[in-house]
């Protein structure tokens, strides 16, 4: 175990010194290019800024209106029916939007039922199942200029649904219901 933690501290370092050995053998300008990708870098920043402003006050918006709260107070009949946790929701549906957001949520319900408790493995792998949807969607669309999404959002929540449904099978096969 020492042997891969040792490892994986050397992992960044070696990749920095592999990289400028290859430009140097090459005879190329490492840090030209190095300076060219961070300058390309800034410009997909503010290209993407105000989408990441509009997403961030969409979701203090949601969570202050307490729309969130209503949405998973409609929810919860269906999710006990369906032996889903019904404290998972608000993670559930934040988890599409932000990933920061959701992780406080996540962090929230460690505090009450605790990490290794059936809910708090189940919102773990739940976490590492899915993705942020409209995030990503808003984030990486707009950075390369994809306009029309055709079947990618339909796409995407039909795949974190089954990362949804694989999390909640996983924990009770697993750790029990």
């Amino acid at each position: 175990m020492n042997i891969l933690f040792n490892l994986s501290n050397l992992m960044i370092p070696v990749t920095i010194v592999l990289i400028v050995a290859h430009g140097l053998i090459k005879k190329s300008n490492v840090y030209g290019a190095f300076l060219k990708g961070a300058e390309d870098g800034m410009k997909t920043v503010v290209g993407i800024l105000p989408t990441l402003i509009g997403l961030m006050i969409a979701i203090g918006m949601l969570r202050a209106s307490g729309a969130l709260t209503l949405f998973t107070g409609l929810l919860s009949p269906l999710a006990r029916r369906a032996g889903f946790p019904e404290e998972a929701l608000p993670l559930t549906a934040m988890r599409l939007v932000s990933s920061s957001a959701s992780t406080g949520l996540l962090l929230d319900i460690f505090k009450t039922s605790g990490p290794d408790s059936f809910l708090g493995r189940f919102v773990s792998i739940m976490m590492s199942s899915t993705e942020t949807v409209f995030y990503t969607l808003s984030v990486y669309f707009l950075s390369i200029k994809v306009t029309k999404t055709r079947y990618t959002l339909g796409g995407a929540l039909i795949a974190n649904l089954a990362g949804i449904i694989a999390a909640l099978i996983i924990t009770q096969k697993l750790f029990g219901a």
